[in-house]
């Protein structure tokens, strides 16, 4: 009988989330019951990943860094090239990923109705064995509580007493307006998901394409789906390549791209020149970015 290593719980869980987060933490979803989902998004770090790509189940690394699963339930789009279209959907591809879980849905499906705590799980829950339609459902509802909004910012935003200083609210002016921040990183979750192209992919040491794979469309090519911002400050390493290790180095590009990388194609427009932010602009942009830090990852 396959068995995960995820210590299982007396009782069998109340609901859907509690089946989720219980199969999000379990190896048994994985190839050689060596990573789970929660391998590569980490709480500590707002569930993702410290390092520019994770390791998979036999140790090689992902092609992508690994985003943050938090503050999706309001996402109408997944991954960097947008090939999922529901949480459900996303969550079953990692499974499949031979650089991730290398684990095919028939088998993970055959493992939990073997295995007698996730057989009866479901059963109580669904009123159904497991299948992939329904793992794909726990895992989404667990992931679409992950939710946070008690920030600084959010604080401040709704009148209550926070540690939002100056510099932050000097910051936010320079990300709504000389930054152009706002053009992408819009709405509650900082993010319009919408797919751009900054500068990150020349067809030579930057040759992935992004959403250019799934469409096959040439005005997609080197664009990649806009993330949220919120606790942007501990999910670092940053980009779809993870090339940048600190906040100061994301705005550092932004404020003068071409210093970075160099015959950039396909670019957005709002990277055709410099931003021209001096050292303090540059400093208080990043005190409002780290303000969006939900306080449970305050240290």
């Amino acid at each position: 009988m396959a068995l995960g290593f995820q210590q299982k719980p007396e009782t069998l869980p109340a609901n859907e989330v509690e089946l989720g987060k219980q199969l999000f933490f379990d190896n048994i979803l994985s190839k050689d019951y060596k990573i789970s989902c929660a391998s590569c998004h980490n709480p500590k770090f707002a569930f993702a990943d410290s390092v520019p790509f994770s390791h998979g189940n036999d140790g090689s690394e992902g092609k992508r860094n690994a985003p943050s699963v938090m503050n999706m339930a309001s996402r109408s789009i997944f991954f960097y090239d947008g090939r999922a279209a529901t949480l459900e959907a996303q969550a079953i591809f990692p499974i499949e990923d031979p650089l991730e879980m290398d684990l095919p849905i028939e088998q993970a499906i055959t493992r939990l109705k073997e295995n007698a705590f996730y057989a009866a799980a479901f059963k109580k829950i669904y009123k159904k064995s497991p299948n992939k339609e329904l793992l794909g459902k726990a895992l989404a509802a667990y992931e679409s509580t992950l939710e946070t909004s008690a920030s600084d910012w959010d604080l401040f935003a709704k009148g209550k007493k926070s540690n939002f200083s100056e510099a932050a609210q000097r910051g936010r002016e320079i990300f709504n307006e000389k930054g152009k921040c706002f053009d992408c990183h819009f709405g509650p979750d900082f993010t319009g998901d919408e797919f751009r192209n900054i500068g990150l992919f020349n067809n030579k040491d930057l040759n992935d394409a992004g959403r250019f794979w799934i469409t096959k469309n040439s005005s997609d090519i080197g664009k990649f789906k806009v993330p949220g911002l919120r606790n942007v400050a501990v999910t670092a390493p940053y980009m779809h390549n993870g090339m940048f290790k600190t906040l100061r180095e994301v705005v550092d590009y932004y404020n003068e791209p071409g210093k970075f990388v160099q015959g950039s194609l396909n670019t957005d427009s709002l990277l055709s020149k410099p931003l021209g932010l001096n050292e303090q602009e540059i400093t208080d942009l990043i005190a409002f970015l780290e303000s969006l830090t939900d306080h449970q990852f305050k240290k």
